[in-house]
């Protein structure tokens, strides 16, 4: 056995169970498509200062959790603890957004926390960006496509919590109050929050810890401006419209520093684990001012895959492969593999055994990649037919050759 071991709080994904992933990204791919995001690539490392800077200084991603080390130029780098703040600082050194610019990405992010289910070092997450919009429209835009991949990827019972953290001017007078409010309670929390007051007072409530603390604190919606007040009735009446379930959870401020105005998340209520969204996201109308950019506004979400595969009821066998071939005779090998090229070409998902084996060996092993059919290659290929068994029913019939790649697709 080999001694070593993938690092501790990641894992690997092999086949079978990839194709759980690869569907989960192809959905992802597709929902973003016809939502009308473009794909945005950014750097799996950046400078420290784009994340402490745009993510906050005194959270817990940025005090406790960032991958940061010095590289051999001397400079201090950070593996992405997320994305929104990589996509903004993209944008800026593009040169802007000069109207609107819709992004989607996907791919792994990196925290230092302790693992457990629901929770690892590195994790996944597919997000969206809609960037130059300050519409609330575009918030209920981006809810909803957070909404309908979890529909698309069968994760029941969800709840969206949303709430409204106000502007900059609503959130400081609102500081003051809570800062006020937990200062009398002082002594009952914890060493963290003890130390977020005086510098962020509203993590405070974002501590799972200090739960029994806060549960009577102002919240932030008892402070707003009239500007995000009819910000946060128009998100709702969006929402409504499109007949989205949701829940105005006052307390939920999530856990960047960047966020104002609509903040939300997706929690499935069937769902145990230590950390119960399986997305989330919100407005950041400052953040290209805090990287150095033009003041733009902002919303986006990130949906973390991990969770929603631990979270999901797949209904069904997903099917790997539209059929494989079975070689009857093996004087024809050279014949079904040039079917299977063909196949492949017409964008058929097909393989094959690389080797000779006994027909029972390559049922099995059709079973057992998945596939929808087997397409029997042997005598009645003489005659241009094969035999074609739909693995699900049993049921199977002879096919003429030219006609296989369009039976297939029926």
């Amino acid at each position: 056995m080999s001694m070593f071991r993938a690092p501790k709080g990641t894992f690997d994904v092999l086949p079978p169970e990839s194709g759980q992933w690869r569907t989960a990204h192809r959905v992802f791919e597709e929902l973003a498509v016809q939502f009308g995001y473009g794909l945005a690539l950014t750097p799996l490392f950046e400078d420290t200062d784009v994340f402490s800077r745009g993510v906050g200084g005194d959270t817990e991603v940025v005090e406790k959790q960032m991958y940061t080390f010095t590289d051999r130029g001397g400079r201090s780098v950070t593996l992405r603890p997320e994305a929104t703040a990589s996509v903004v600082r993209a944008a800026i050194q593009s040169g802007g957004v000069s109207t609107r610019l819709k992004a989607s990405y996907w791919g792994p992010m990196f925290r230092y926390e302790r693992p457990q289910k629901g929770r690892y070092r590195q994790f996944y997450q597919g997000g969206v960006e809609y960037l130059g919009s300050s519409s609330p429209e575009a918030d209920v835009e981006v809810i909803e496509f957070g909404y309908r991949y979890l529909e698309r990827m069968a994760v029941p019972d969800v709840e969206v919590r949303v709430n409204t953290i106000g502007d900059t001017a609503d959130r400081e007078r609102y500081s003051d109050v809570l800062r006020a409010y937990l200062h009398e309670r002082y002594d009952h929390l914890s060493s963290d929050a003890r130390k977020r007051v005086t510098t962020n007072p509203m993590r405070v409530l974002d501590s799972k810890v200090d739960a029994d603390v806060v549960r009577d604190a102002p919240t932030p919606g008892q402070y707003l401006g009239k500007a995000a007040e009819d910000h946060f009735a128009a998100v709702r009446t969006g929402l409504e419209s499109l007949a989205i379930p949701y829940t105005v959870d006052p307390k939920l401020v999530r856990g960047l520093d960047y966020y104002n105005r609509t903040v939300w998340e997706y929690v499935p209520l069937s769902y145990d684990a230590a950390q119960s969204s399986v997305g989330g996201g919100g407005r950041y109308d400052g953040l290209f001012e805090l990287l150095g950019g033009k003041p733009t506004p902002a919303v986006g979400l990130a949906m973390g895959v991990d969770r929603i595969l631990l979270a999901s009821r797949p209904s069904g066998t997903s099917l790997e492969l539209d059929a494989f071939v079975v070689v009857a005779e093996d004087t024809l090998r050279s014949e079904a593999r040039q079917l299977v090229s063909d196949l492949r070409r017409s964008g058929i998902r097909v393989d094959m055994n690389d080797e000779p084996r006994s027909v029972k060996a390559q049922f099995k092993e059709s079973d057992r990649r998945g596939a929808a059919h087997a397409v029997v290659v042997g005598d009645e290929w003489s005659h241009g037919d094969v035999t074609v068994k739909d693995l699900r029913t049993g049921e199977q019939r002879q096919i003429q050759v030219k006609e296989i790649e369009t039976w297939l697709r029926a």
